[in-house]
């Protein structure tokens, strides 16, 4: 019998629902769940018609993290992330592999690239998480530009547990969320946060007794706002910071031209003073 599929996809107004499909393990990352989630993403942004993405797992959680047991047997031959020659690590890790499968003309190796891909989508993400999100599993959580998380969910930077460190973008993403020195806490003691600390930390937007009901509501309701602004926005959050603050400040005035008097931008205007719902057209 063929082996489930290991990231399902399904789109429906406007929403991908996108869940990690591995339950009996705890949705934890095999290499055929690294390869599950680059396609899942790859897919997504291959479609016009998607206007913001909901990132879950099926079963008792969002993802438990590296299987090992799974990877034990790979080292030398194919890590998790598709490479050659990589170790068992946490996603890699460099134990003398000098590419790490960098993808081509990317700045992420493959098995950075479960999650970054996330990051680099041009619609919004939202993660919804319960049970728990540990190591690799909180990483990929991180690079989601939401994150709604039940109020007993757990998660933790574990990978300090295996004597190694973040490497599927944690490193950069967790010090976008939180302050210096709470990531280098939580990344050098692995401890749990549940949901309501995770909240008041930075590592979650807010809690939710049924994270994957209201990530779905916000996400339809993210779906019914001009999907060219909300591009745009998430392009200039992405960068701010990134890019000195005189070019942020152009970008924001070229986005603007880019958006007034565009064809969705009135249609917004319209639907607003005529009392009914927008129909926006899909980017092309």
């Amino acid at each position: 019998m063929a082996e489930p599929e290991r990231v399902t996809v399904t789109v429906e107004g406007g929403v991908a629902d996108v869940r990690l499909n591995r339950p009996d393990k705890i949705n934890a990352l095999d290499p055929a769940m690294f390869a599950g989630l680059r396609a899942a993403a790859g897919r997504v942004a291959a479609d016009p018609s998607v206007r913001a993405v909901v990132l879950s797992g099926e079963g008792r959680g969002f993802c438990a993290g590296l299987d090992l047991a799974s990877l034990a047997g790979t080292a030398g031959t194919a890590d998790a992330a598709g490479t050659a020659d990589a170790p068992a690590g946490a996603g890699g890790g460099d134990g003398g592999v000098r590419d790490l499968g960098r993808r081509d003309a990317g700045i992420a190796n493959w098995a950075q690239q479960a999650a970054y891909a996330w990051t680099e989508l041009p619609v919004p993400v939202i993660a919804a998480i319960h049970g728990v999100a540990l190591g690799g599993g909180a990483q990929i959580a991180l690079a989601a530009d939401l994150r709604i998380m039940a109020p007993d969910a757990r998660i933790s930077i574990l990978e300090i547990r295996w004597g190694l460190v973040p490497d599927m973008t944690g490193t950069a993403t967790l010090t976008r969320l939180v302050p210096l020195d709470v990531a280098k806490e939580l990344t050098w003691t692995g401890r749990m946060v549940e949901g309501e600390e995770a909240v008041r930390l930075g590592l979650a937007t807010r809690v939710s007794e049924d994270p994957r009901k209201d990530a779905l509501a916000l996400a339809t309701e993210i779906a019914g706002r001009n999907p060219d602004a909300i591009r745009a926005a998430k392009r200039l959050l992405n960068q701010s910071g990134r890019v000195p603050l005189a070019q942020q400040f152009i970008d924001e005035s070229v986005e603007m031209g880019r958006l007034i008097g565009s064809a969705n931008q009135a249609e917004a205007v319209r639907a607003w003073f005529d009392r009914r719902e927008p129909v926006f057209t899909d980017p092309g």
